[in-house]
């Protein structure tokens, strides 16, 4: 029997005490929960309403106040930073002719109903789809120098922060990445069989809650 995905509150809830247990630096990076009228005004600032199990997962978390590396490959926005981020990402493309799908990408550069949720290391945003059809919700990566990547993308949020529940708790990866803790106790994803990072040592991070 498939087992049923955690609804975003439900994987941030085991993501909150697997972090409170073993990585309590990394949790006082997240936000208190964003207010219903904080996603209100940003629905309409963005001209969209936002994802429902985005909205749920920033009334968890507002985003983060400070560079993260606890979730895999991606570092939550606040609301405000998800309207900044989209309201950037349009005014570029429509400078850059950015929403025209050329003949060599699959995607445009940006879409006006990508609402960016996480950000990366390198500036890209993760953005969860909201164009009509079967793919609503899915999530991929926009805002490099090619099209929008949804290559292996997840079907929806919930998925991508039930896999990384259930990675701190049962074991496992996501998405081949796997747990670690560096030296000074904080969460960050590798592959299989990582030892060090920028020189420092990596532990396997535990799993559950001993």
């Amino acid at each position: 029997m498939a087992q049923r995905t955690l609804s975003p509150s439900q994987s941030w809830g085991r993501i909150d005490a697997w972090l409170a247990r073993h990585a309590a630096s990394d949790l006082a990076l997240l936000n208190p929960p964003a207010t219903r009228e904080d996603i209100q005004r940003a629905e309409q600032l963005v001209g969209v309403p936002l994802p429902g199990d985005l909205a749920e997962s920033l009334q968890c978390h507002d985003g983060v106040n400070a560079w993260a590396t606890f979730l895999p490959e991606q570092s939550p926005l606040t609301v405000r930073g998800i309207v900044d981020r989209w309201q950037t990402f349009m005014d570029v493309a429509a400078e850059n002719d950015g929403l025209t799908r050329r003949p060599w990408d699959d995607e445009p550069w940006w879409h006006p109903l990508w609402v960016p949720w996480a950000e990366s290391a390198d500036g890209g945003a993760q953005v969860i789809d909201e164009r009509p059809g079967p793919d609503t919700g899915r999530i991929g990566w926009a805002g490099h120098s090619g099209g929008g990547d949804f290559t292996d993308s997840w079907p929806d949020l919930a998925s991508l922060l039930h896999a990384v529940a259930h990675a701190l708790h049962e074991g496992g990866d996501v998405r081949g990445l796997r747990p670690y803790l560096t030296t000074r106790g904080g969460l960050w994803w590798d592959e299989d069989g990582c030892e060090e990072l920028n020189g420092h040592p990596l532990r396997a991070a535990p799993i559950g809650l001993p």
